[in-house]
């Protein structure tokens, strides 16, 4: 599981590739923290190439989420695939964030 963020203008563009399951939890959560500490910007969270999500990273997405509500932001899920969308479907999590 590779996570990595880079800056376009007032966007955090976090580009997740792999499994993001349990076991990857810990390693993500480390490289999201720059998300967490500018999260005054829109963040984009591009799965396009992520395969897999756990309930452990359903949670990194919900704190990164969270942390940009409270700062009047947003957060935009990019290029889900069917699996990841019905997870987010069948948690509730489709109607948390904006789905491009």
């Amino acid at each position: 599981m590779t996570t990595k963020i880079q800056e376009s203008g007032n966007q955090l563009i976090a580009s997740f590739t792999g499994r993001l399951d349990t076991a990857a939890a810990v390693t993500t959560t480390e490289a999201v923290k720059p998300l967490l500490e500018a999260a005054n910007k829109e963040i984009i969270l591009d799965c396009s190439e992520l395969e897999y999500i756990s309930s452990s990273g359903l949670r990194i997405f919900l704190s990164i989420r969270k942390e940009a509500v409270a700062h009047g932001s947003k957060v935009v899920v990019r290029s889900i695939n069917a699996d990841i969308r019905q997870v987010f479907v069948m948690t509730g999590f489709i109607s948390l964030f904006e789905i491009q």
